[in-house]
């Protein structure tokens, strides 16, 4: 299974640890195994919690789509928009935008190629703490289902292949929970959304990078953008259902 994006688990895995009591530097380690190095602004974590905050939310924004973002300045949702992610902290406000960048030299030099984050930290608007607690993950998964049955149908009816066999095993999976590396302690329900809507998001990328060559220049124009729709689709999804697992673990609402 593909990894989540990093601003989803470290959410989730900061937010457990906060309520756990769990170290910090443990959560950070479980949140980003798959991450060389690590570096930038982490220590507002702490700063943020010792202040009172509960959970470390997400958002999975995108250009012109800046939809679940705090309020914050320009350069902040440019920076994460371009970035397609950021976690925030909704009593303070605060926003960390990671940049995700490779070094060291491939194959032809002879050394492996490391994968490293740096999170930038930015001022944000606080956000109302109902607009989480409200977020039901039932509602979430009816809507992506709903998605996933629309953009399939409308591909099929296009000419092209949705999705691949592999493809297809991935959704199986996920469907039946996958392997996430996800914290202990979810709800069922946000835990099986976050699933297959990381599931959604990698296989569309997926398809995204294969194309179709069978298909006219329209059609596969017409695929693309029913593509992308499904993308942006899940990733609301993805975002929402765990800003919602992070409110039962923050208990402002039960499981």
């Amino acid at each position: 299974m593909p990894e989540l994006p990093a601003s989803v688990r470290l959410s989730l895995w900061t937010t457990h640890a906060w309520a756990t009591g769990t170290p910090l530097e443990d959560a950070l380690a479980r949140a980003l195994p798959d991450i060389d190095h690590v570096a930038g602004d982490l220590d507002r974590l702490a700063l943020w919690h010792d202040l009172g905050e509960q959970a470390l939310l997400v958002a999975l924004p995108a250009p012109g789509d800046l939809v679940g973002l705090p309020g914050a300045s320009v350069e902040a949702q440019g920076a994460a928009a371009v970035g397609g992610e950021c976690v925030f902290v909704p009593g303070l406000g605060g926003m960390l935008v990671p940049t995700i960048s490779t070094y060291g030299a491939g194959p032809e030099g002879g050394l492996d190629v490391g994968t490293r984050v740096d999170w930038t930290a930015y001022d944000a608007q606080p956000v109302p703490r109902h607009r989480v607690e409200a977020l039901e993950p039932s509602q979430l998964e009816r809507h992506l289902r709903d998605e996933i049955r629309t953009a399939t149908e409308a591909i099929d009816a296009v000419g092209g292949q949705p999705f691949g066999a592999t493809a297809a095993r991935e959704l199986a999976d996920a469907a039946m929970g996958g392997r996430w590396g996800l914290p202990t302690g979810l709800p069922g329900r946000a835990a099986r959304v976050i699933a297959l809507a990381g599931t959604i998001d990698t296989v569309v990328d997926v398809a995204l990078a294969a194309g179709d060559g069978a298909l006219t220049a329209a059609e596969a124009g017409a695929r693309h953008r029913l593509l992308l729709r499904l993308q942006r689709a899940s990733e609301r999804a993805l975002a929402d259902a765990t800003n919602a697992a992070c409110a039962v673990l923050a208990g402002w609402r039960p499981a």
